[in-house]
């Protein structure tokens, strides 16, 4: 175990009020490769750029390119939650973790057993009729050959904030407060430049801000601890060998 594991190991004992912000890079050792990386989403070559492809008005417009484009590219059926998402919801089974925040629309915080997730994207795993409302599971998208229609004729839409959209005030709310109440706040995975999401970090008001991601932040003056290795093997290092009766 390096000395910085020890040291995230060590705080993650003495806290009772943690709070999780997690990005993409949280999903790679999933399987599910990032935005911005070398081999990531926005380096790769379309007719149009990803930001257009993933917008609202690209989606009203071009609605069946949008989901070769989206079933392609943005889900992951067989994909499981890593080392980082079950070491998560361990945590929050012993009652240290009070909330997960996440950027990512894969659901796999969720399918780890974390039960207190705030999706500030959505999720992938909820689709719904634009026309009635009526809900859709994540396999109605999947199989679909072209646009999935509803039994009504309405088009069904992803449950997930689109270039275009704003967040969800509610959630945005939930998370500042999850934040603000924060004794350690861990963010992971991220590059935190994707606003305005990142800028939920400036909530934080206690003293142990730990960031976990192989590249730099604009926070990273900021931190009290920097790791810049896995996340999975990171937190499964920390989290899987702590005491039981913590």
């Amino acid at each position: 175990m390096t000395n910085a594991i020890s040291q995230l190991k060590t705080i993650l004992q003495n806290a009772d009020n943690i709070v999780f912000f997690g990005g993409a890079g949280v999903s790679t050792e999933s399987g599910i490769p990032d935005y911005r990386s070398a081999d990531g989403l926005y380096n790769t070559k379309y007719a149009y750029p990803p930001e257009t492809m993933l917008s609202y008005s690209f989606f009203v417009r071009h609605t069946s390119e949008f989901y070769r484009f989206y079933r392609d590219k943005m889900l992951y059926p067989d994909a499981q939650p890593n080392k980082a998402h079950l070491a998560l919801a361990g945590l929050e089974k012993r009652g240290k973790l009070k909330a997960v925040i996440t950027q990512n629309i894969d659901a796999l915080h969720s399918k780890a057993g974390s039960v207190n997730v705030l999706e500030l994207h959505g999720s992938a795993y909820r689709n719904y009729c634009m026309d009635c409302k009526k809900q859709y599971p994540f396999e109605t998208v999947i199989q679909s050959d072209d646009v999935p229609l509803c039994s009504c004729g309405g088009v069904i839409r992803p449950d997930v904030v689109m270039y275009e959209e704003g967040l969800d005030e509610r959630v945005m709310e939930q998370a500042a407060q999850a934040i603000r109440d924060a004794e350690v706040l861990i963010v992971g995975g991220t590059s935190l430049s994707v606003y305005p999401a990142a800028g939920l970090i400036r909530y934080y008001r206690g003293g142990k801000l730990i960031l976990i991601n192989k590249s730099e932040t604009p926070y990273d003056d900021y931190a009290d601890l920097i790791i810049r290795e896995n996340i999975g093997e990171t937190l499964g290092a920390a989290v899987f060998t702590l005491p039981c009766n913590e």
